[in-house]
């Protein structure tokens, strides 16, 4: 790549200089001091500067070649490193909508956070602040569709009672009767 810059570099220059010291400005036309009999090469020297020509004519293509190659390989580059990077903040947002949807279902009472997989997602997306959008109007119609994935909304804690505290009796068996013992072990043999 830098030898193609460096190529078309000299190549600008020289058609510059041509014309620099051209105080016709490049415009073609008789010369001024023209010789008297036009100077005439021979064959084989022309011969091998056409072969020269040719020579730098065929790398010059070769590098324009390899420089569209490169260009084409590097904008190729650009575009996956591009869908890669689509792709990574597309998991990404996922992600985050799923907890924040998680919160706002546990927020709304959601029993069991499996129910989100039975909610229709399309209409709740990520703004540009990362907030969720459309979440709390998706609960609501969860709760409408299906209150079985929703707690009462009446209380925030469980009300059942505790169990009764009490003491169990103590008995001293050592001084029952017989018959009390017996009648005692019978009370236990039908729990």
């Amino acid at each position: 790549m830098l030898k193609i810059s460096k190529l078309f570099h000299l190549l600008m220059v020289r058609n510059l200089m041509m014309f620099v010291d051209d105080p016709d400005g490049g415009v073609v036309g008789p010369p001024k001091n023209a010789p008297a009999s036009p100077e005439t090469f021979s064959r084989e020297y022309v011969g091998e500067l056409r072969n020269e020509n040719k020579t730098y004519r065929l790398k010059a293509q070769a590098l324009e070649a390899e420089n569209q190659a490169a260009s084409d390989a590097l904008a190729k580059a650009g575009t996956e490193a591009d869908a890669k990077v689509a792709a990574a903040t597309q998991v990404a947002n996922d992600r985050i909508l799923r907890a924040e949807l998680k919160t706002v279902a546990l927020k709304a009472g959601m029993i069991d956070l499996d129910g989100l997989k039975l909610a229709d997602l399309s209409l709740v997306k990520l703004n540009d602040a990362g907030d969720v959008e459309g979440a709390d109007a998706l609960m609501a119609s969860l709760k409408e569709s299906k209150p079985y994935l929703f707690q009462s909304s009446s209380t925030t804690t469980q009300t059942q009672t505790a169990p009764n505290k009490k003491d169990p009796e103590t008995v001293d068996v050592r001084k029952m009767t017989k018959e009390e013992y017996a009648a005692h072990k019978k009370s236990f043999a039908g729990k």
